[in-house]
């Protein structure tokens, strides 16, 4: 099982979301921003690398959001979203296609990897509690 990590990072009631390179697996679909933890690596560390490497800002990483467990047909992830900060800078498109700051609602008009399809809903269901 590969070990994924991601960050939920918030902009007012708006959330980072990242579109995955044309030539990479599930290539244009949207995620959070985040990747495989390396040997030796903390989530959180991996977490904080792969912000700077992917966005160039430093984040703080804090509660977990939510833990999914998602078999795709080349591989299976063990992903953890932590809810996160950004500490310094500001997300540049270093790998991705394309960033937005979306809000809870603006959700279905993005086709996400599947493996963040239960993340998506619980992100949903937390916005209409909090309304």
């Amino acid at each position: 099982m590969t070990e994924v990590v991601a960050a939920l990072l918030w902009q007012g009631d708006r959330f980072l979301i990242c579109q995955r390179p044309a030539h990479k697996s599930r290539g244009l679909l949207w995620e959070f921003v985040g990747g495989k933890v390396e040997v030796g690596e903390t989530k959180q560390e991996a977490l904080i690398r792969e912000c700077q490497e992917e966005l160039g800002v430093m984040i703080s990483v804090e509660e977990v959001y939510l833990e999914v467990i998602h078999p795709y047909p080349d591989l299976t992830i063990h992903l953890t979203l932590f809810q996160g900060t950004i500490l310094q800078g500001t997300p540049q498109r270093l790998e991705h296609q394309d960033l937005r700051w979306i809000t809870r609602a603006e959700i279905p008009q993005y086709p996400f990897c599947p493996a963040d399809q239960v993340i998506l809903e619980k992100l949903m269901a937390d916005g209409k509690e909090e309304s």
